[in-house]
């Protein structure tokens, strides 16, 4: 006497929860990468192919005509330590994403640089893939 199972395995793969899954995710990014956007004004950035990521808590833009902006306010060069030192607050990550025009003389990007050296700050340079 053959006793059969009634229960069997089936050899086929449903796929529609997985297209469902991945078509929620496009949607996911889709509308978080419209969200973005970048403090800063618009430049003419250096190129690079090279990406680093900072938690963003000041952008610094120098323009073609020597403006100095933190976040997106124009300030005076000597009045630009004071305005970075009081947007950054006491946060222990603090970084500053410094936003120059590539028509500028890398002079003008150093004395910022220099600032944030002397209050011992993390900067990134913004630069535009290629």
């Amino acid at each position: 006497m053959a006793i059969k199972s009634r229960n069997k395995v089936s050899p086929n793969f449903n796929m529609s929860s997985m297209t469902d899954i991945v078509f929620l995710l496009l949607i996911f990014f889709m509308l978080t990468s419209t969200l973005v956007s970048p403090n800063a004004l618009k430049l003419l950035l250096p190129n690079s192919s090279s990406k680093t990521l900072a938690p963003q808590t000041v952008s610094v833009s120098v323009t073609q005509n020597l403006e100095y902006y933190v976040d997106k306010t124009q300030v005076s060069f000597d009045q630009l330590e004071s305005a970075i030192l009081s947007k950054m607050g006491t946060s222990e990550e603090n970084s500053i994403i410094l936003h120059v025009d590539k028509t500028i003389a890398i002079e003008e990007a150093v004395k910022v640089m220099d600032i944030a050296s002397r209050n011992r700050l993390k900067m990134v340079l913004a630069t535009q893939p290629k």
